[in-house]
């Protein structure tokens, strides 16, 4: 009788009117307890509740995710700045609600989803689910969904997007981030994922419908609907073919004498690479046992991001030494990025930057252009792209070879765009590339893609081989021809976001109001682009050409050495980021000197302009 008394009473306090002296928490809690139908997430806000933890609660529940340069990510858990059941149906309200406004065919054209293979079982919340139940809300309301039955990689949506002519599409997927961590990535009908005002827009269509409609809990009608469809063999073959366009040695693949190690971090790359491997004429690539299958808790590495380096490669560098294999390929866990290792004569391992891999990859694709090019080909049509604070090696190869180069604002959503409009205009983009290992060959995927990026590297290695040459020999090749690059980027964590804007408020009033720095320490600046109000010094008007990126700050400064540096603070991480490169001409080939240089100026940006020790920022040094 006492238990049952218990349990009365604790049922009555879950289901009475919520008094904690916060009217917007009492509403947020009601609502939550109304509307959450998965038993886990709900009763971890019923716990919170119970014991009080109103801090906790409003946390949780009295703010929602935005949209960063990765579309909705956040942790998996209870509440409505997380990601679970609740939050990703009323993100698809919303987006059917956008999407019905803006394409009249809309039920006739559908829908893609994807996902990869995080999970959680504290919240019974894993991408698969999350998948379907995206899938559901739609059905329910009539559109025609293509639900990939199994996991695929990143780039598998934007590229059926475009194949199945659908107005959009959903990939779950937190990418390399923490295990505790997963996403809601949305692609629009061009294949590019969503710029704004889209993004805006559809938050705005998510808060006039927060509460669920009828039908959009019902995943069961992914196995029902007559709507439902899996492009998932379609779209595999159709993705295959096209890799064909960027295969241009297949002969010389197939004698090859080089091992590769492909590592896929416990994600979804292994059968994809695989595939991709045989399209190429290639023996397959050697899996890392531990890590080739997929594992929610990433329980072979502390972090899922090859980013980080020799660190997280350990498996498979260790393995390629047991193998006799020279090059390891590592795609993050839903393969949209690759890192490269190559041993070096003396044994040991060279880890490329995400920089370094573009120099290589621009020399290649421009060199297979020109090789195969057609004889009316005209070098005024080729393009390259690459985002602001990645190195500008493509702007010198392009100023040496007659092709254009075009950079963009961070994040691939907006090379993707761009590429699509430079398409339609009759133009060729050979390769575009973001610094954090985030590379496209090619434009059948108009986002950043691992598994073709994985393949053309080895086609790259094995074509080199037959000269007796490394990766980084021509690594070194490049930079004679084109002029050293040399760069280096890290990190400060701050957890303060009025520190983050107080940091970058100073250097916009620096000795005097509305006024940039005219140096840095000793270091005399040449120019200064500030795309977070849209100055930009060295354009006539003072006017930035890239978008004006109000909620994210960023500052670029180009000084009078050749050094270009920029700090930002991250869409998705407590960060501010610095990147720094010294863009040298071809005749200064005294690297120490240049290291020494680049050395110097970073160690004055920090000391002057983020004040580390003053703002109290933790330094993580990549």
């Amino acid at each position: 009788m006492a238990e049952n008394a218990e349990g009365d009473l604790n049922s009555n306090l879950l289901h009475a009117p919520y008094h904690t002296g916060d009217p917007q928490l009492d509403t947020a809690i009601g609502q939550w307890l109304r509307w959450d139908k998965n038993p886990k997430t709900k009763e971890q806000i019923e716990n919170l509740l119970r014991n009080g933890m109103n801090k906790e609660l409003r946390d949780r529940l009295c703010c929602r995710m935005t949209f960063g340069t990765a579309g909705l990510r956040s942790a998996m858990g209870a509440g409505f700045c997380y990601i679970n059941d609740l939050t990703v149906i009323q993100s698809t309200q919303g987006m059917y609600k956008y999407l019905e406004r803006c394409f009249s065919n809309f039920k006739q054209r559908g829908f893609v989803v994807g996902y990869d293979t995080r999970g959680q079982v504290t919240s019974s919340c894993s991408s698969q689910r999350l998948a379907k139940l995206t899938a559901a809300v739609l059905l329910a309301k009539d559109v025609p969904v293509y639900l990939f039955s199994r996991y695929v990689p990143t780039p598998f949506v934007p590229y059926a997007v475009q194949e199945l002519k659908a107005v959009a599409g959903v990939m779950i997927t937190a990418s390399h981030n923490r295990k505790e961590d997963n996403g809601y990535k949305v692609y629009w009908e061009n294949g590019a994922q969503i710029t704004s005002p889209h993004d805006k827009e559809i938050l705005k269509c998510i808060e006039e419908c927060v509460e669920p409609w009828n039908g959009s809990w019902n995943d069961n009608l992914v196995d029902t609907s007559p709507l439902k469809r899996d492009p998932l063999q379609d779209i595999c073959r159709r993705y295959m073919e096209d890799l064909k366009k960027i295969c241009f040695y297949r002969e010389l693949n197939s004698k090859t004498t080089l091992k590769f190690v492909h590592t896929s971090f416990h994600g979804v790359g292994h059968d994809y690479v695989q595939l991709a491997f045989q399209v190429f004429g290639f023996k397959p690539p050697i899996p890392v046992p531990e890590q080739k299958d997929p594992d929610p808790d990433f329980s072979t590495v502390k972090c899922p991001n090859p980013e980080e380096g020799e660190s997280v490669l350990e498996l498979s560098l260790r393995l390629a030494e047991k193998e006799n294999a020279r090059i390891v390929l590592a795609t993050d866990p839903d393969a949209d990025r690759l890192a490269v290792a190559e041993l070096q004569e003396n044994g040991d391992w060279k880890v490329f930057t995400g920089n370094e891999l573009a120099a290589l990859f621009g020399w290649w694709m421009f060199d297979c252009w020109k090789k195969n090019k057609s004889r009316n080909a005209d070098v005024k049509n080729i393009y390259m792209l690459a985002t602001t604070v990645s190195s500008k090696i493509l702007k010198a190869i392009a100023l040496k070879e007659g092709f254009h180069f075009e950079e963009t604002l961070p994040g691939f959503k907006w090379i993707g765009s761009r590429i699509k409009d430079l398409l339609e205009n009759g133009k060729e983009v050979l390769f575009a590339f973001e610094e954090s290992i985030g590379f496209l060959c090619g434009t059948s995927v108009l986002d950043k893609d691992g598994v073709s990026a994985a393949v053309v590297v080895a086609e790259m290695a094995s074509y080199l081989e037959t000269m007796n040459i490394t990766l980084k020999q021509q690594l070194i090749k490049v930079y004679e021809k084109y002029g050293y690059h040399i760069s280096k980027t890290s990190y400060f964590l701050c957890y303060d976001p009025t520190t983050i804007k107080s940091i970058f408020e100073r250097l916009r009033n620096f000795d005097s109001p509305k006024e940039y720095p005219k140096f840095c320490g000793t270091f005399a600046i040449l120019h200064i682009r500030d795309v977070t109000t849209g100055y930009d010094s060295s354009q006539p008007n003072k006017k930035s050409v890239l978008p004006v990126s109000k909620n994210s700050q960023m500052i670029t400064f180009s000084f009078q050495n050749g050094c270009v540096a920029t700090l930002r603070t991250s869409g998705t991480e407590p960060k501010i980021k610095y990147y720094a490169e010294m863009c040298a001409s071809p005749d200064q080939s005294d690297t120490a000197l240049l290291e020494e240089e680049l050395k110097k100026l970073i160690e004055a940006l920090i000391e002057n302009f983020l004040e580390p020790r003053k703002n109290g920022l933790t330094w993580r040094s990549v």
